[in-house]
C-alpha cells in the first residue's frame, strides 16, 4: 500500500482559496499532482450531491478550502458547506466509508503555505486509510 497514490477531489472558492493559490504559486509551492481542483464561485454552492460523485466516480478523498466564516464574500458560503460536509460524513458512515476522507477547510486569503499544506496534509490522510473501498 506504499505505492498507493490518492486520487483527491478540492473544491476551491473562487475568492479566499483562488487568492491563496496565487500566493502559493508565488511562493513557488505546489499542491501534489493527485489532486484535482475544481473552483466554484462560493463553497457553500456546493450541494451533497457534489460532495458525493467523486466517492462514486472512483476518488479516494474529498476535500473543500473556503474562506474563514469572519471574511466570507457571501456571508454564509463556509458555514453552508461546512454542515453539508457533515452530512455527508454521515452517509459514508452507512455506506461503510471512513468519513476522514472528506474535510472542509477556511483559510486567509493570504496564506498560501496553508494552501499547499491542505494537499500535502489530504493526500497523506487518505495514504494511510487506502482506497475507496467504493472503487470497483
Amino acid at each position: 500500500m506504499n505505492d498507493f497514490v490518492p486520487q483527491i477531489v478540492a473544491f476551491y472558492c473562487s475568492n479566499c482559496a483562488s487568492a491563496a493559490a496565487d500566493v502559493a504559486e508565488g511562493l513557488k509551492l505546489e499542491l501534489p499532482d493527485n489532486i484535482k481542483i475544481i473552483n466554484v464561485p462560493c463553497t457553500g454552492r456546493i450541494e451533497i450531491l457534489h460532495l458525493l460523485k467523486p466517492f462514486e466516480k472512483g476518488a479516494d478523498g474529498v476535500y473543500v478550502a473556503g474562506c474563514q466564516e469572519d471574511s466570507c464574500r457571501y456571508t454564509s458560503g463556509i458555514n453552508k458547506v461546512k454542515k453539508r460536509v457533515e452530512y455527508v460524513k454521515k452517509i459514508l458512515e452507512q455506506l461503510e466509508i471512513d468519513p476522514r476522507r472528506i474535510e472542509v477547510f477556511s483559510l486567509s486569503a493570504s496564506n498560501g503555505q496553508e494552501f499547499a499544506n491542505l494537499g500535502v496534509k489530504m493526500s497523506e490522510r487518505v495514504r494511510s486509510l487506502g482506497p475507496n473501498p467504493a472503487k470497483g
